[in-house]
């Protein structure tokens, strides 16, 4: 059975990694994906190797302009948008005193702004097409609890598990569902730009941080996309209609709340 049959989704930031993986999963499930990224020649690429049923859409989530363009091309595509994933998103790392306000200014914009705004782009056609449908913000196990050295990330991500809080209770009463998932440690190649960072900080061999965060996942292992896609497929799907405002940890163990 295909639980997400005939429904349009935008994914944040799917040309590749998790939104990529998303994305694969659903179609896979019968949705329509638009391959939504600020790369649109790698999002093009994305979409033409998943199939007729991924098309690309340029989007910037730091200019409103782009947010909206986005939303009009999924509605002129497939009549409007069911399901909304906000997975773009930003890491760095400093110690609390070598913050720079360029580094914040640039994770908020697109972690928390970013994501606020493109649900509420959402959220307003949802309305207006009367039909309801799911929104899907992506935490982290870093806005559970702070890290020395990932003040800012973890700030965005606690933001985010509280926004998802805030518009699930006021979008519910339009038929809209917003919950999020809280990854662990994903592997990726994201992660090869994390582990130089911490590298430098914590004056570790390259890839040490890496193998040290996955040995202390009680799974056993970092995650990977494909852990992820169940529970974003789940609360897409009409078994989730009872969930509201909820963010559920999805991390082989890492947290427990």
């Amino acid at each position: 059975m295909n639980r997400l049959a005939g429904k349009s989704a935008l994914i944040t930031g799917s040309a590749r990694g998790i939104g990529r993986a998303f994305a694969e999963a659903y179609i896979a499930e019968g949705a329509t994906v638009a391959i939504a990224d600020i790369d649109f020649v790698r999002a093009s690429d994305t979409a033409a190797a998943l199939g007729p049923n991924a098309y690309p859409v340029l989007l910037d989530v730091t200019e409103q302009s782009s947010i909206d363009a986005a939303i009009r091309a999924v509605e002129e595509k497939t009549g409007g948008i069911d399901i909304l994933i906000n997975n773009a998103a930003l890491f760095d790392l400093a110690p609390i005193v070598e913050i720079t306000r360029a580094s914040y200014d640039r994770l908020f914009s697109i972690n928390v702004a970013g994501s606020l705004f493109m649900l509420q782009a959402a959220a307003k056609s949802m309305i207006s097409r009367g039909k309801g449908g799911k929104i899907i913000n992506m935490a982290s196990q870093a806005g559970r609890r702070g890290e020395a050295l990932v003040g800012v990330y973890c700030a965005t991500k606690a933001a985010i598990i509280s926004l998802t809080q805030s518009a699930g209770l006021d979008l519910i009463k339009h038929g809209i569902n917003v919950n999020a998932i809280a990854p662990g440690v994903v592997d990726g190649e994201h992660w090869d730009g994390v582990d130089a960072l911490f590298a430098r900080h914590e004056n570790l061999a390259p890839g040490e941080k890496k193998k040290q965060v996955g040995d202390a996942v009680p799974f056993g292992r970092m995650g990977r996309a494909e852990d992820l896609t169940g529970m974003a497929i789940f609360l897409a799907s009409p078994e989730a209609d009872y969930i509201v405002a909820q963010t559920y940890n999805v991390d082989g163990g890492n947290w427990m709340s």
